[in-house]
Parts: structure tokens; sequence; C-alpha cells
């Protein structure tokens, strides 16, 4: 695998932008190379981000074309078509599998044998279809998953108890979408249960935080037409962990092949271990039946997609 520190972002919309900015911000990478079908954008986003570069660390950044992705570490696809307000994630799949699909058939005809990391939705869906049609091993395909989630379980927490969000630790858990769930018997606020903070949270409680966490992106999407800066600050967050070789434990789409949770043949969000090849370990989270259950059926949502859109675009 490459080791140059170099990541090739793949759509420059909204996400994509603030997921570049983030990289420069943070220092992030040696090299970053932006793609997308509006040639004049990635060019006026490669310049804009040089500008900044005086006030933080040098890098090289540069309008991309497909040709160079042959020696990336990691290429970041955001490219597909936005969520419409009242639109599911999951009614993104049709169109944004065929974005994929083209997006795909360029890169694998570069040396590529870096990292795919996944952020255009149905991210779960994507990511399988990468693997897929790729042939690359699932430990190589990587989707940001409930990462966005757990954040903002975490930012909602530590709100709700006057912490930082730093110092709340559990999990969204499921489908990055409609059937995603927290994982309230793990969650811990320092090193105490949350009802050490809270008190005993009654069903309604627990239904409310979720919807917030669950809908955040449906409210966001309402009044500024998209979210990106949290996905952003996710995708820079798993780029660091790969590129740094960290082993960091975060939240993910991963594939499951039956030895984690009883899921098999699936893309979907949990904790794992990251690092420079991909991913290291699936680190399972205890759950209760309740919260079993609840993988379950989210694993069935989300199988059921992969039957009714992947199977036949797959065919095509």
């Amino acid at each position: 695998m490459p080791n140059n520190k170099k990541v090739i972002l793949v759509g420059d919309g909204a996400v994509g932008s603030a997921y570049a900015f983030s990289l420069v911000n943070q220092g992030i990478g040696n090299e970053l190379g932006i793609i997308d079908v509006d040639k004049a954008r990635t060019e006026g986003d490669a310049l804009d981000l040089k500008h900044a570069l005086p006030f933080l660390s040098p890098m090289k950044v540069y309008s991309a074309d497909y040709s160079d992705c042959g020696d990336a570490d990691i290429i970041c696809i955001t490219a597909g078509t936005a969520q419409k307000p009242g639109e599911t994630r999951l009614q993104l799949v049709s169109r944004n599998l065929r974005i994929l699909k083209s997006i795909l058939n360029e890169i694998m005809k570069t040396d590529f044998n870096g990292i795919f990391l996944l952020a255009a939705n149905p991210v779960d869906i994507l990511s399988y279809a990468t693997m897929k049609w790729t042939g690359f091993p699932p430990e190589r395909v990587i989707g940001s998953g409930t990462s966005l989630d757990t954040a903002r379980l975490r930012q909602t927490l530590a709100e709700l108890v006057h912490v930082e969000a730093g110092s709340v630790h559990g999990y969204v858990l499921g489908e990055h979408g409609d059937s995603e769930f927290i994982a309230w018997s793990n969650i811990r606020i320092g090193n105490l249960p949350i009802e050490a903070w809270t008190g005993e949270l009654c069903k309604e409680q627990k239904e409310k935080i979720l919807s917030e966490v669950r809908d955040a992106a449906y409210y966001i999407i309402e009044r500024k037409g998209a979210t990106y800066y949290g996905v952003a600050s996710a995708l820079a967050r798993i780029t660091r962990a790969i590129l740094n070789n960290e082993n960091a434990v975060l939240p993910l789409s991963v594939y499951m092949d039956g030895e984690n949770y009883g899921l098999k043949d699936v893309y979907i969000g949990t904790p794992a271990v990251v690092g420079a090849h991909g991913i290291k370990k699936i680190a399972e989270v205890p759950l209760n039946a309740e919260e079993q259950a609840e993988m379950e059926n989210s694993a069935a949502v989300l199988r059921k997609i992969l039957d009714d859109s992947f199977i036949p675009i797959d065919a095509e």
C-alpha cells in the first residue's frame, strides 16, 4: 500500500469542500487532489485552499484527475446527489449507486491500492457496493457510518448534563439513517453510567434524545439546505487515524461476515479499530436483548435495500 499521505477527494460539493478545508486546516496529510465533474470548481477550490496554507502547514493541493489516483493512500468519495428536504438517506440509493459505479470504473483503471473512504449517502449501501464492485478486501473499504450520529449523541448528552462532549462515551449503532439506535446500556459519562448523572431515563426521554440525534440532518437541511461541517470533521478524523496509523476506535460502517452481532454480508455502523491498513478489528459493543434486536432490524432494513436496489444495478 502507498505511504505518501496522499488523499484524493472525489466530489467537491458542500461536504467535499468542507472535508478538504478540514484536512488543510488540521494539517492532515501531505497531498490533496480534488476531482469533480465541475473541473473549474476544483481549480478554484484548490487555489482558495492554497491561499490558506501560509497560515497553516505545508501541503500540496491541486485540481486532480482520475490518473492521479494510482499512488493515493485514501480516496474519499463524497460525490452524489444531495438529500432533499423530507427525503430519507435510503431514497438516494438508486441515483447515487449509478454515480458511484461510474466513479469506481474510472478509479479502477489506475493502480490504486489504498483505502476507500465513503461518505455519500446511503453510506452503508455505497460502502457495500464499493467492496463488491472493486473486489477490494472489506478492511480497505470504510464508510463514515455512525461517526457523525455518535458525535451528535455525545454533544446532546454533554449539553444535557453540562460536561464537555469528550467526556461522553457511547455509540449510535446500525444504519446511518432512520433505523439507527442508541446503545443505552453502554453509555458512560466519565467513568459512570449515564443514570448517575441524569437519574433513570424513561422511554419517552430516550426517544426524544434519539429523535434529536437521528433527525438532526433533516432539521439542518430544512434550514440551510445541507449538512457538511459535522460529517467533514468526522471524515477528517478518520483520515488522520489512517494516515498516522493510530489504531483508533471509531464508529464506522464496516463489513459483517457473521462473526460480529450475528450479522452477515452487510455494511453497518459499529466501533472498529482503524489504522494504516484499514479496519484492524471490529470492536463489538455488548448489547442487551432489546439492542441486539434493534441491530438485527437495522441490518434487515439495509439488506432489503441491497436486494431492491444494489442487485438490479449490479446486473446492468
